[in-house]
């Protein structure tokens, strides 16, 4: 599979979601005007056929109808509507565009994958499929709003969010056994974010961060310097993404807890971060 064109943009579709349930109406504009420059350009490029998947937030709100009613315009042409996809089917899709590469790359498995959203947290074990699968409700989003509103967020606010966060991930540990795994596999934009601030990087690099491999206490102490950041503060690093400053902290603290258990069940010592996600996966399904 060659990528043509790969474009990430945040549109923070989910925001106020988990307070309100319903998708805010500056959330969903953006988010419907992303979808039909999309859209514009799928025509461009003479696409043949286009899947559109909707997670976390559209699984949540009362008004995704309207969510789905503009999509379905904005790709008329390509007869498409989105597809809001379980948990479950999230987790796999995700699954299988992060794992080619590491198969590839000669890292063997079984893998474990943490695919880090803004509203959920995908937990996936398996090898050539995925074999355990649980989504939980934490994530950068979700966390920051429910929790850590100062900026910096205060010691309180912390320690409230890590109990939510650890009994998410005590639920994922019911269903997916961490112990036993080769790999420990990171993705998504809240991840790969927190590996540019391990590495130091000048700029946002895809290359460079795509399949590094870093000890768990390097990227647990940059999750922890992220957190105690400002916003503005984070929003001033050279590979800050526009739109992640106010939420990074929040991510930070998730893979932060997330590192910490996996490395005291499974010992594991070092996580792989992936480039390569949940899109990936998608574009595979429609092979």
């Amino acid at each position: 599979m060659t990528d043509l064109v790969r474009r990430m943009e945040i549109v923070r579709l989910g925001y106020r979601v988990d307070q309100t349930g319903v998708i805010a109406p500056e959330a969903m504009s953006r988010t419907l005007a992303q979808a039909r420059e999309y859209a514009a350009q799928c025509s461009e490029l003479g696409v043949e056929r286009v899947r559109f998947v909707a997670t976390s937030a559209s699984r949540d709100a009362r008004n995704a109808q309207e969510f789905v009613v503009g999509v379905r315009d904005a790709f008329a042409a390509f007869g498409v509507a989105p597809e809001v996809v379980s948990g479950h089917e999230e987790a796999s899709l995700s699954f299988q565009g992060a794992t080619g590469d590491l198969r590839s790359d000669g890292i063997s498995g079984p893998y474990l994958m943490v695919d880090l959203g803004g509203g959920s947290t995908e937990f996936v074990r398996g090898t050539g499929d995925v074999e355990q699968a649980r989504s939980v409700d934490v994530g950068c989003v979700r966390m920051t709003e429910r929790h850590l509103r100062s900026d910096p967020p205060t010691a309180a606010e912390i320690a409230s969010a890590i109990d939510d966060i650890d009994a998410a991930i005590d639920l994922a540990a019911d269903v997916v056994d961490f112990r036993g795994i080769s790999a420990l596999v990171g993705l998504a934009g809240s991840i790969t974010t927190i590996t540019a601030a391990a590495l130091r990087l000048p700029a946002y690099d895809a290359e460079r961060i795509h399949l590094s491999r870093l000890p768990i206490a390097v990227l647990t102490a940059a999750c922890s310097e992220l957190l105690s950041m400002t916003r503005a503060q984070r929003a001033a690093l050279p590979f800050m993404h526009e739109g992640r400053a106010d939420v990074i902290g929040a991510g930070a603290l998730v893979w932060r807890c997330i590192l910490e258990r996996v490395a005291r069940d499974a010992g594991m010592v070092e996580a792989i971060t992936s480039e390569h996600d949940i899109l990936d996966g998608i574009a595979l399904s429609l092979g």
